[in-house]
């Protein structure tokens, strides 16, 4: 590892269906790698399809890592809460289950601290118009990759139907509003 690479940080998120948080997060300056996956369950080494069926408990997850002096967590999380609607339970739009949900898995005590902030300066600013449910719990280990097909999903299948339909806006809003923060 070099010493550039001693600095990256990692932040793992869940904002819906993996496929359209990797692809809103491979955009942003500063990212140097977004992997989709599963977290926060309880069966060892899930596959989608035991993830999909809801009983496995985990998350579909992206472990995005970065450079934190090129953008700071918080920056991270502000992208993360923009692209996805936090008050929706263990649902993002027509995507339903816990595997679904909202959540942010720490990696350290002062990830933790930093996301509790940022959710109560958003549920302050009543943002989204209701309460914040996005769970904030330590990452266990837990955390699986996803099959290699789900990895770059958006990128290798831009016209696949819920990439035409779900992911693709996604995309164009996230651009739209992060113009300052995509990669060149």
């Amino acid at each position: 590892m070099t010493q550039q690479n001693e600095k990256l940080e990692t932040a793992t998120l869940g904002g819906g269906c993996f496929w359209c948080t990797e692809a809103v997060f491979l955009a942003v300056q500063g990212i140097e790698s977004v992997e989709s996956g599963y977290a926060g369950g309880k069966v060892v080494n899930s596959s989608y399809e035991q993830v999909c069926e809801g009983d496995t408990g985990h998350a579909e997850v992206v472990k995005v890592v970065f450079d934190p002096s090129v953008i700071s967590y918080r920056d991270v999380l502000e992208i993360f809460f923009a692209t996805h609607d936090p008050t929706q339970l263990n649902c993002q739009g027509n995507d339903v289950g816990t595997q679904y949900r909202s959540a942010v898995f720490t990696h350290s005590d002062e990830q933790r601290k930093t996301a509790f902030e940022v959710i109560e300066e958003l549920q302050r600013e009543d943002v989204y118009g209701g309460k914040i449910v996005t769970e904030v719990t330590p990452l266990a280990d837990d955390y699986y990759p996803a099959e290699a097909y789900h990895q770059n999903y958006f990128a290798n299948h831009p016209n696949q139907g819920y990439c035409a339909a779900v992911v693709g806006p996604k995309v164009a809003k996230f651009r739209k509003k992060f113009a300052h923060r995509l990669k060149v």
